[in-house]
C-alpha cells in the first residue's frame, strides 16, 4: 500500500491524490456580483450540504496552486455576502466547465458559457435558469485555512430560497435522480453520471438495527463468495426469517455451490430467501 505524508508530497501530487480519492463530488455553480453589480459565474467541487436545520452549505473556491491567488467568487462575497449556488447536470456540463476558464475579472462567465441570467428573489447575484434547481443564500461567513497555494476559503451559506424545475421531480413532489440527471466530479478531466445504471440502492438501518456481521456462522462471514456487500445484505436483517414449514427445493453438494445461488438472491435483492437457503441448507 502507498501511504504518502501531506507534508513531504508535492502539492501538485498531492491535489491529485486527494481529487481521485475523495470523488464523486457535487458541483456548487456559483453565481455571485462584486461591489459594483459585476456578475461572475464559476463551478466548484469543493462542496457539499451541512444541515438542514437552518439549511447551510458550504464551498470552497481555494487558492490557486500555481499563483497562490485568490477566486473572483472569493473576492465578491467578501464584498457582497450573496451567493446563488446553482446545481449542474448532464445536460449543462459542458457549458459548466467553459465558466471555469481563468478569465480577467471585468469577463462576464454568464456571456462567456451562453448560460441565462434571470433576476433572483431575495439576493443580488443571478440565477442560472438552465439549472434544474437553484439555491439563494446569504453568506455567513469565510474562513480561510491558509495563505498558500492550494489552501482552502471555506464560504459557508445559509440557503434562503430553493427554485426546483417541476421536470425533475416525481408525482411525489420529490427530485427524481434519473431525472434530474446530476453530474460529479471526479479527477483531471473525469465527471461521472448520476442516473440509469449508475444508480443502485443502499437501505439505511435507521432505528431498524440488523443482526449484524458478527451474528452470522462462521461458515458464511468466512465464505469464498459471498461479496462484503453480500455479507452486509445479509447482517442488515434485523430478525432471521421463519424457517418454520419451509423446505428447499434445491440440494447442494457443496458449500460453494450454496453460497453461489445465495449470491444470487443477495444481488437480485432477495436477502430474505438467501437466508432462508443459506439455514435450511447450511451443516
Amino acid at each position: 500500500m502507498l501511504t504518502i505524508a501531506p507534508k513531504d508530497t508535492p502539492l501538485k501530487d498531492l491535489h491529485q491524490y486527494l481529487l481521485g480519492a475523495v470523488a464523486p463530488r457535487p458541483i456548487c455553480f456559483a453565481s455571485t456580483i462584486d461591489e459594483n453589480g459585476n456578475p461572475n459565474l464559476s463551478p466548484f467541487s469543493f462542496f457539499n450540504i451541512f444541515g438542514s436545520n437552518p439549511p447551510i452549505a458550504i464551498f470552497s473556491p481555494a487558492r490557486s496552486g500555481r499563483t497562490k491567488q485568490t477566486k473572483h467568487t472569493h473576492q465578491n462575497v467578501l464584498q457582497v455576502p450573496e451567493v446563488v449556488i446553482n446545481v449542474v447536470n448532464y445536460n449543462m456540463v459542458q457549458q459548466a466547465s467553459v465558466a471555469s476558464g481563468e478569465y480577467d475579472k471585468e469577463v462576464n462567465e454568464f456571456v462567456k458559457s451562453g448560460f441565462t441570467p434571470i433576476k433572483s428573489k431575495i439576493v443580488r447575484p443571478y440565477r442560472v435558469k438552465e439549472s434544474p434547481v437553484q439555491m439563494e443564500c446569504e453568506v455567513l461567513g469565510v474562513k480561510e485555512t491558509g495563505d498558500e497555494g492550494g489552501a482552502g476559503n471555506l464560504i459557508i451559506c445559509e440557503i434562503l430560497l430553493i427554485h426546483i424545475n417541476e421536470d425533475v421531480l416525481n408525482e411525489e413532489k420529490r427530485i427524481d435522480p434519473n431525472k434530474i440527471d446530476l453530474v460529479g466530479r471526479m479527477m483531471g478531466n473525469w465527471y461521472c453520471r448520476a442516473s440509469g445504471s449508475a444508480l443502485f440502492e443502499v437501505v439505511q438501518p435507521g432505528h431498524h438495527l440488523g443482526i449484524g456481521i458478527d451474528s452470522m456462522p462462521l461458515s458464511i462471514k468466512a465464505s469464498k463468495v459471498l461479496t462484503g456487500n453480500n455479507l452486509g445484505q445479509l447482517a442488515s436483517i434485523t430478525v432471521l426469517p421463519d424457517m418454520q414449514g419451509y423446505v428447499s427445493s434445491e440440494k447442494f453438494s457443496d458449500e460453494e455451490s450454496l453460497h453461489k445461488a445465495a449470491k444470487q438472491l443477495l444481488d437480485n435483492g432477495k436477502i430474505e430467501d438467501a437466508w432462508k437457503l443459506l439455514l435450511a441448507n447450511s451443516k
